[in-house]
């Protein structure tokens, strides 16, 4: 196949001619932004969002932390508490930790990452964020009409019984699964049938792969999810007793159903994540990753197995022993192909022509907090030692390793590494490692003392704890407010970038990844010429036509 150079960014202060203006500046009227089916300009809409509920869920984390700076009642009353870890968990898992790395980075690079001009379905792409918009309004009303009191995973028979906005919630919830549906089948349509000629299965970019194994998560377990909140819905609204055993319901059938989603939800959250390591793992090492095969096959290994590990959620539910032991052994089946992508960056690491960069910080937190709570993980798997630690602050610590440090670290690593290629800018290198310094800081100091704290019995979602807990109490409340400072800073420093920070040029980390074979920001329709495709995306054994002597 014959190949064109690669488009040039402007050089800086100078215009860009109509041929060669971003998409940024095609147009720039908000309705031009409101109707866009331009994948990377939902791809900007979906980041905008997502960042907003973050703060939101982080502002209810911060109250929640406040008030454990005491044993007894520090700045709310009890049902204040309930509410406001039930809104905390429902933002950050719903509307930020499942929807954030797929819908702002996958509609922004994947069709790039294949050649593409856009997704398979543009409009179906754009009515996606109006479809999260609208579902995640109705979950933050519902704050303002009576609160939810229910946690996050809306355990019944008290969702049924609760006299808070449980339906309204739940409804927000069901609504944003569809946006969720709509990404995941435009993803896998867009994968299969939209990849430009010299892009094989083999030749995607790795990031690519996960976003795939995603979808196929996405496609097939949300409608489990959506069924159940309805029942729930159906259940509080009408008083039909579906889960209540006083009536002949069955609350651990709601638990099958929930967790036959939540648990692949887990992976709907840290595969992308495990995308972006690859991406940035092979970019600052300047080499293949060790074994490409590998590490796309293991990401739908993890996606095809996380269906048959939900009952570890319920070893304290009633299983028998032998679906105890048979859940126990596939949870730890998980961690074989988990371990095949570890070891893989780690060896594309060795001896690579490492530089040290923001993005490779944030993939070093990444590997820690995924490798320290995978391994917990695995323990939690056995069910004699997950008895002990149920429903106490081990889990809570254990879920926060993985879900929100490995996706939180993962997300924070593609806005630094991608922000070049979405706006054109550089950020301050200096500033960014040191906020990646305090992100991570702040989060272990918040979260470890929480293993401790569960190990010793303290129980999860209580209001006020024995005072001998109070040391290990304050030292996470601390810790979150380092973590808030490390966020606080990273926002600062973007919003100076994207007006004052100097030009990037297309191509500023030397990457060989196919959406960085074109314009800082890109074009309208992503590539102005042919891209060299038959250099694979991880090739740094020959240089780019544009980097030739």
């Amino acid at each position: 196949m014959t190949t064109l150079p690669l488009t040039h960014a402007a050089p800086p202060g100078a215009p860009r001619s109509a041929a060669h203006a971003s998409y940024l500046d095609t147009e720039t009227t908000l309705r031009s932004w409101l109707l866009t089916t331009d994948h990377k300009r939902i791809g900007v809409l979906y980041l905008g969002t997502l960042l907003a509920t973050m703060a939101l869920g982080g502002f209810f984390a911060m109250a929640i932390r406040l008030e454990h700076l005491t044993p007894d009642p520090t700045v709310m009353s009890a049902m204040t508490y309930n509410r406001m870890f039930t809104l905390h968990g429902v933002i950050m898992v719903w509307l930020f930790l499942i929807p954030s790395i797929p819908s702002a980075f996958g509609n922004f690079m994947l069709p790039m990452m294949l050649g593409a001009k856009d997704v398979a379905f543009p409009r179906l792409n754009l009515l996606s964020w109006y479809v999260f918009i609208v579902g995640a309004v109705l979950v933050l009303l519902s704050t303002f009409v009576g609160g939810i009191d229910t946690g996050w995973t809306f355990y019944p028979p008290y969702s049924a019984l609760s006299p808070t906005a449980v339906p309204l919630a739940l409804l927000g919830v069901f609504i944003v699964g569809f946006s969720t549906i709509l990404t995941g089948l435009n993803f896998i349509v867009t994968t299969h049938t939209m990849r430009a000629e010299g892009v094989g299965w083999m030749q995607m970019p790795l990031f690519v792969w996960s976003i795939y194994a995603t979808s196929i998560i996405q496609v097939l377990a949300t409608p489990v999810l959506g069924m159940v909140l309805l029942f729930v819905v159906v259940d509080n609204a009408l008083g039909w007793g579906l889960f209540d055993p006083s009536r002949g319901g069955d609350p651990v059938l709601y638990q099958h159903l929930f967790w036959f989603y939540s648990h692949p939800a887990v992976y709907i959250m840290v595969l992308p994540g495990m995308g972006v390591v690859s991406e940035v793992v092979a970019t600052y090492a300047r080499k293949n990753p060790y074994s490409y095969k590998a590490i796309a096959y293991s990401s739908l290994g993890i996606a095809f197995v996380g269906f048959l590990t939900w009952g570890h959620h319920m070893f304290v539910a009633g299983m028998s022993t032998f679906d105890a032991g048979a859940f126990g052994v596939l949870s730890m089946l998980v961690a074989v192909f988990s371990a095949i992508k570890v070891f893989n960056w780690t060896w594309t690491l060795k001896r690579g022509a490492i530089a040290l960069k923001t993005p490779l910080l944030y993939i070093f937190a990444f590997l820690f907090l995924f490798v320290f709570g995978g391994m917990t993980g695995v323990a939690t798997a056995a069910m004699s030692l997950d008895v002990h630690w149920h429903d106490t602050y081990f889990i809570v610590a254990h879920f926060h390793f993985i879900m929100v440090g490995g996706t939180l670290t993962a997300f924070l690593a593609g806005l630094h590494y991608w922000f070049p290629k979405m706006t054109g800018r550089l950020y301050p290198e200096r500033l960014g490692m040191l906020s990646a310094a305090l992100v991570f800081a702040g989060f272990f100091v918040t979260f470890f003392p929480q293993f401790l704290l569960g190990n010793a019995g303290m129980p999860r979602r209580y209001f006020n704890y024995p005072a001998e807990f109070q040391v290990l109490h304050v030292v996470s409340t601390v810790g979150s407010w380092v973590l808030a400072v490390g966020l606080m800073s990273t926002a600062i420093y973007f919003l100076w970038s994207l007006r004052w920070g100097p030009e990037a040029g297309p191509n500023p980390w030397g990457s060989r990844s196919f959406e960085w074979r074109t314009a800082s920001p890109p074009p309208k329709h992503n590539f102005t010429r042919t891209p060299p495709f038959e250099i694979g995306p991880y090739d740094y054994t020959q240089p780019l036509p544009d980097e030739a002597p």
